[in-house]
């Protein structure tokens, strides 16, 4: 495929914003429709973005590698440990162990926050990974 300027311009402006909306995505997960796993799907979708119109070598300076890799592999550890921290308190795995606030209110939902911003970083960062290595072959 040739690459054009104008590809290479509007990729470079939409990326932002599809990463930003795939935060607020994870972020606004517990109170609209949303939540971790799509927002992880967006961010993801921002980088292929990337892939597809810059090129592997570009994209990782951006986003190197090793650091997806560890990113990928700590939202995993950060699950399980969120997982057993219910266990831990006295719950069954991934119980509630903070407080709950009002309805409607972003701190209010207890650690779900937490686990959407957790699961978004691990399906973000492998769906990337996979991506990195289909677009190297």
């Amino acid at each position: 495929m040739k690459k054009t300027d104008i590809l290479d311009v509007i990729s470079r402006k939409l990326a932002p914003f599809i990463l930003l909306f795939g935060m607020y995505l994870i972020t606004y997960g517990h109170l609209s429709p949303g939540g971790g796993f799509q927002g992880g799907v967006v961010l993801a979708s921002g980088v292929v973005l990337l892939l597809l119109c810059q090129g592997t070598d570009r994209v990782q300076k951006l986003f190197p590698l090793p650091v997806v890799n560890s990113a990928e592999a700590l939202g995993f550890l950060a699950f399980l440990l969120m997982g057993f921290a219910g266990v831990l308190f006295g719950g069954g795995f991934l119980s509630n162990f903070l407080p709950v606030g009002k309805a409607g209110e972003v701190p209010g939902a207890g650690f779900i926050l937490i686990l959407n911003l957790v699961v978004g970083l691990k399906v973000g960062a492998g769906i990337t990974l996979i991506c990195f290595y289909l677009f190297k072959e």
